[in-house]
């Protein structure tokens, strides 16, 4: 397969790739175990991605993006092959160390949004900071309203969530990803719950991280109109990546 332009060839990673991957997935499988069957959410998976790509990851319900996100996110654990993030192989580490990864490396943006109702915008964005040791409230919130301002929040501070419109809460959403400085950024489906022009602008802002900041994202999305949005386009079909 190929990445950003070179070649990846049985697992040798040419002209010199190899320090520059973020995410490396080599024949990695998923299989969950439900009662009596086994069910192969993922089936011999090899994806590389690069620092500063953008990549969208379309395919059917059930097709195995959730479960590859999930594992790329270090919230679960491959069952086969071997799985590196930012550098590290995750497939043996203990749930602390696969926390610490996740909150080093990690900013995850879900569809729902799952922002708490009884915290301000600005709280919101803030909570991850209150976890390992990040700045105190001075530096944590000047970084928060920072973030927010950028994703054109800096008039909502002090809203909380059920005054948002869809794409304001996404965008919170987005911002408290990003407060903790992720290497990565995931977003699962991030524009299900939108409007067309509401999707249409979380994929300006994404473009706009990406090209900006050399932000590594990683987007999956049904709508096949975003995805080509994307510089770079996987396509999973029963567990396999197919192209």
């Amino acid at each position: 397969m190929s990445v950003s332009g070179r070649t990846v060839d049985g697992g040798k990673i040419e002209d010199g790739l190899a320090g520059k991957l973020i995410v490396e997935a080599r024949t990695v499988g998923k299989t969950y175990a439900r009662a009596a069957e086994k069910i192969e959410a993922l089936r011999g998976i090899d994806l590389s991605v690069a620092r500063g790509e953008m990549t969208a990851i379309t395919g059917e319900s059930g097709s195995g993006k959730t479960t590859l996100m999930n594992l790329i996110a270090c919230i679960d654990h491959p069952t086969s092959g071997s799985l590196k993030i930012a550098g590290q192989s995750v497939e043996n580490l203990p749930e602390r160390s696969l926390t610490d990864l996740r909150r080093r490396v990690v900013g995850f943006v879900f569809q729902e949004f799952s922002l708490l109702p009884s915290l301000t915008v600005l709280a919101n964005v803030r909570l991850p900071l209150m976890f390992g040791g990040d700045p105190g409230a001075p530096a944590g919130t000047a970084r928060a309203a920072d973030l927010l301002e950028r994703v054109g929040l800096g008039h909502r501070l002090r809203f909380h969530p059920r005054e948002l419109s869809g794409g304001e809460a996404q965008r919170a959403a987005i911002a408290r990803a990003l407060v903790r400085r992720p290497s990565l950024l995931l977003a699962d489906e991030p524009t299900g719950n939108l409007d067309a022009r509401n999707a249409a602008a979380i994929f300006d802002l994404f473009r706009e991280l990406n090209e900006r900041d050399h932000l590594t994202i990683i987007v999956v999305t049904h709508s096949a109109d975003l995805a080509a949005r994307c510089p770079r386009r996987l396509h999973l079909a029963d567990g396999c990546v197919t192209d």
